[in-house]
């Protein structure tokens, strides 16, 4: 990663923009960043730290500060970065929120956070992201280590750049595997880990499918009594289980063999009782026929009379069936005589009762009628014809009428738009004068809004402030009391130590404390002493309460400061009172956005208005024209109904209308025809019955039939004949088939008995020998399956036994496998996979860091990787120890001096920077910044440092130094200065 190109506008110290342009120190490739204390040189650092990750955490507290005090409410605040990584060349853009003016009205709004992100293409910046959220996510990505990462490998801040010297296991795999990209060695353990508790699981699968297969053998065993006499105990094991159900399937096998016998002998004992029981109800079905047979015989000899009977009615239907046609064809003739005859009588009927006289020539009269109709039908048109011009025209008037009644109403819409314009002319100018207000009613209503939160706040946080203030007191108390403890507590053992020292004294020895042989007064001991418990139970409870007193006092100082903020921001008003005020500005507000949104409505209304007055002004012109057009198409229908209506006139005569006459004309006509044609059809009715009599009576003459009445009695409806024939004909065939079938059964039946013979014993002779071969059947089958599917268990359990054994072997080796790369136990180190592949980084950084760290310590320090077990189970094989020649002793980090850890650190940092630049794939290391700490080194050891930082310009590398140390702007002519100005804010500057 190396970076080009910095901008900072508004941002810390800087209130105008300052460029920092790194890429111009790639030729001295080592910097240093100068200035008095406070200038602002770690601001510097403090915009990369912003630009790449929207945070700088080098500020403890909410309160950021990222925005320059030296800006004016309208300067804005910015930082631009541009830098490489790998090939790709990006430029981020972020801004803090901060407040600024409104740009309408008064008072201040919130500027939201922003950051934008672009990548070089060609020759054109392309955006990639434009949103906070969205620019870290890419990001996070391209940089590939997090902001504390970060300051530990790139820009190794004030107090920070130790933390990977005195970090603890985890926290320093956590930065080695993002340097390095191991996660691969964890997910080939993770995969080894899964292999493993799949063969685990795997393998105990299969035992568990032994197990199952086994168990359902055995109980089949069991439910089908197949033990034998020797059965395995419970405890036996699999190879004698498995021996045990074999000699089962043997012995369920040959009980198959010995139940198909006994089946096969009841099947046979079964089919002889089945023919015995068929033989005997063949002889009882054939004498309960012949009994049938006889009696049936009996019936039809019995009906023999009546059947002679219906022989006799059907010859003599026979013959009668020979003259229906002539019975039919006169009867049907007289009918149809009768039916002209009043046919005729109607028709004259109704020709009489029109005033006809009874003798008319009826041909010549439908002649005249006919000849007067062809001429009215003429005059019938025109009648039509004038309907509908006469509808026409009242329809044409109707309209002309409305068009007419249309412009009156448009002419007077149009006379009243004047007076509306002035309504809305006036009411504008009212609304408008209101309007105005809105933008300050705003500003008041906010400020009311953020007061009254205020003071809402400032209510409900004063209890807190009062519990606090009292807790305070109640520790101080508590404090006074266990300190006045503590002090009665070292009086009183003062005193016991006193007499103690007495009761030893011997007089004329010398004593312990003066050396004086004599003993004037010794002191006496008392008689409650004070124990060391006590002194030290005493001393906690007054280290704990003056804990409590320091932390009840901060509560309070915190809560009093918050309730005094929050009263201030509420102007020192009550609550009530802003509520009112808030409610009073919120009311004037709703009176002006009103006002505003009428003054709005008013605008588009007279603008519909001059719109409207012009829609009205065409549809007056067009509306007059369609009147005019109207008027004239209805004067020449009124013409033309009045030429139609001469000509109807003329036509109608003493009628209502042409319709009448002409309907009243056909109506005669068509009585005149109607009498005709009945006068005809009589004369050939009378005609066609005469002829029909005659040959009636010669038919009947040449029959044994007197009269046609006695010929019509002797006729059958054709159903009913057809019966007779069917009956007559069934009882000859019934007849002649039961006395051949009597015969034979009589001729079947020779030698056997008359009385009929009992099928019941052989019946319930076939049921059991049916029952007795149905149960050797099931009880084959249920064998032959039982010993099935103990076979097929058998083998199953047989060949899993075989594929456990094989499983066993391989999930050890995979299980032993995977709890080494896990750390677990063979693995004496505890140490996982990934943290050995990072252990052996670790051991080049620290073999790399002594390179520096020999020289800058004078060879007195030596890193030294340890691979010793962590306390408490925690992760193995990254820890850091330090060598000291001058004691031979091995020590902890964390007990080196300031200047000791500096170099130390300063070393790593150099060390893990030189190897992850070197590793492919790892992240190039190609801007290095190093925060103070200088002035902790004396001459000789910064002059060593000094030379260790110069040595990291190989390759391209460029570092930057931040420090106030005058001995290294001696030695380091490329300079970055940051100057305080006379005004207030910092300048940057190159020298």
């Amino acid at each position: 990663m190396r970076l080009h190109r910095l901008e900072l506008t508004g941002f810390g110290p800087f209130r105008e923009t300052q460029t920092v342009d790194f890429d111009a120190f790639e030729a001295d490739g080592i910097f240093l960043i100068s200035g008095r204390t406070g200038a602002g040189k770690s601001s510097v650092l403090d915009g990369v730290c912003f630009a790449l990750y929207g945070n700088v955490p080098r500020y403890d507290g909410p309160d950021k500060r990222l925005r320059s005090d030296h800006c004016r409410p309208q300067d804005p605040t910015e930082v631009r970065l541009e830098f490489t990584v790998g090939e790709k060349r990006w430029r981020v853009v972020r801004a803090p929120e901060y407040e600024r003016p409104k740009l309408r009205g008064d008072g201040m709004t919130v500027e939201a956070a922003r950051a934008e992100l672009f990548e070089r293409v060609g020759d054109e910046w392309v955006g990639r992201a434009g949103k906070p959220r969205d620019v870290a996510e890419v990001l996070d990505g391209v940089l590939g280590v997090n902001l504390q990462q970060f300051q530990q490998v790139i820009l190794l801040a004030q107090n920070k750049f130790s933390r990977f010297l005195l970090a603890k296991n985890d926290e320093r795999q956590t930065l080695l595997r993002t340097l390095f990209g191991t996660r691969r060695y964890q997910e080939y353990a993770d995969a080894v880990d899964a292999r493993r508790k799949e063969a685990t699981q795997v393998l105990r699968d299969r035992r568990v499918g032994v197990d199952a297969l086994m168990a359902e053998a055995e109980r089949l065993i069991g439910e089908a009594d197949l033990q034998g006499d020797h059965a395995p105990p419970p405890e036996a094991d699999l190879g004698a289980r498995l021996e045990a159900a074999v000699l089962a399937v043997q012995r369920a096998e040959y009980r198959v063999e010995s139940l198909e016998q006994e089946r096969r002998a009841a099947e046979s004992a079964a089919e002889a009782a089945a023919a015995e029981f068929t033989r005997v109800s063949a002889m009882r079905g054939k004498q309960t026929a012949r009994i049938s047979a006889e009696a049936r015989l009996a019936e039809l000899e019995a009906a023999e009379p009546e059947i002679t009977i219906d022989r006799l009615r059907a010859e003599r239907a026979s013959e009668a069936e020979a003259l229906r046609a002539p019975l039919d064809a006169a009867a049907r003739a007289r009918e149809a005589l009768d039916g002209a005859a009043r046919a005729e009588d109607v028709a004259r009927d109704a020709w009489v009762a029109s005033g006809e006289a009874a003798d008319t020539d009826l041909d010549r009269i439908d002649e005249e009628i006919t000849g007067d109709l062809a001429r009215w039908q003429v005059a019938r048109a025109a009648e039509a014809e004038l309907v509908a011009a006469e509808a026409e025209h009242a329809d044409l008037a109707r309209h002309l009428a409305e068009k007419e009644t249309a412009l009156a109403g448009l002419a007077e819409r149009r006379a009243a738009l004047p007076a509306e314009r002035g309504r809305i002319t006036e009411e504008s100018d009212r609304v408008r004068s209101v309007a105005g207000g809105a933008p300050a009613a705003l500003v008041v209503r906010d400020t009311m809004r953020t007061r009254l939160e205020a003071a809402r706040a400032a209510d409900a946080l004063a209890p807190r402030v009062t519990a606090a203030e009292s807790a305070y007191a109640d520790a101080v108390v508590a404090a006074g009391e266990a300190g006045a403890e503590l002090t009665d507590h070292l009086r009183r053992r003062l005193a016991d130590h006193a007499g103690e020292l007495a009761s030893a004294l011997v007089e004329g020895e010398a004593c312990a404390v003066c050396g004086s042989p004599t003993h004037p007064d010794p002191a006496r001991p008392t008689g409650d002493p004070v124990t060391d418990e006590m002194i030290a139970d005493a001393e906690a409870r007054r280290e704990r309460a003056v804990a409590a007193e320091g932390t009840s006092a901060e509560e309070a100082r915190r809560l009093r400061a918050e309730h005094a903020a929050l009263t201030a921001r509420a102007g020192g008003e009550a609550a009530a009172e802003l509520e009112a005020r808030l409610e009073n500005a919120e009311t004037v507000l709703a009176d002006a956005l009103a006002a505003e949104r009428r003054s709005a409505e008013l605008g588009e209304r007279r603008e519909a208005l001059a719109q409207l007055d012009d829609q009205l002004a065409r549809e007056h012109d067009a509306l007059a024209a369609e009147a005019a057009r109207t008027g004239a198409a209805a004067a020449g229908v009124a013409a033309t109904a009045q030429r139609l209506r001469e000509t109807v006139a003329a036509a109608r005569g003493a009628h209502a209308s042409v319709a009448d006459r002409v309907s009243e004309a056909t109506a005669r006509r068509e009585r005149t025809r109607t009498l005709r044609d009945a006068q005809r059809v009589r004369l050939a009715a009378a005609t066609a019955a005469a002829t029909a009599d005659a040959a009636l009576a010669e038919a009947l003459a040449a029959s044994s039939f007197r009269t046609a009445e006695e010929c019509r009695a002797a006729l059958l409806a054709p159903g009913a004949a057809k019966e007779l024939r069917q009956r007559i004909a069934a009882h000859e065939q019934e007849t002649a088939v039961e006395k051949a079938r009597l015969l034979d059964l009589q001729l079947e039946l020779v030698g056997a008995p008359d009385e009929l013979v009992d099928p019941t014993d052989a019946d319930t002779a076939r049921a059991a020998a049916a029952a007795a071969r149905s149960s050797a059947i099931t009880a084959v089958s249920v064998a032959r399956s039982t010993a099935e599917r103990l076979r097929d268990l058998v083998e199953r359990a047989d060949a899993a036994y075989a594929d456990v054994a094989a499983l066993d072997a391989d999930a050890t080796a995979v299980v032993r496998l995977a709890d080494t790369l896990q750390g677990k136990a063979p693995n004496t180190k505890r140490m996982t996979l990934e943290t050995f592949v990072l252990a052996a980084e670790l051991e080049e950084i620290v073999a790399a860091a002594n390179v520096r760290l020999g020289e800058m310590s004078s060879g007195r320090y030596t890193l030294q990787h340890t691979d010793s077990l962590a306390a408490r189970g925690a992760a193995s094989g990254l820890g850091i120890a330090v060598m000291d020649a001058h004691t031979g002793q091995s020590r902890s980090p964390q007990s080196l001096s300031g200047g000791e850890t500096f170099l130390a650190s300063l070393a790593l940092a150099l060390g893990l920077a030189e190897v992850v630049t070197s590793r492919a794939g790892g992240i190039r290391l190609d801007t290095l910044f190093v925060d103070e700490g200088f002035g902790s080194l004396d001459p000789e050891t910064l002059e060593l440092a000094m030379r260790a930082l110069d040595e990291l310009r190989a390759g391209g590398r460029t570092v930057g130094v931040i420090s106030h140390v005058e001995a290294m702007k001696e030695q380091l002519p490329a300079r970055l200065i940051v100057e305080a100005t006379p005004q207030g804010p910092s300048v940057i500057r190159r020298s």
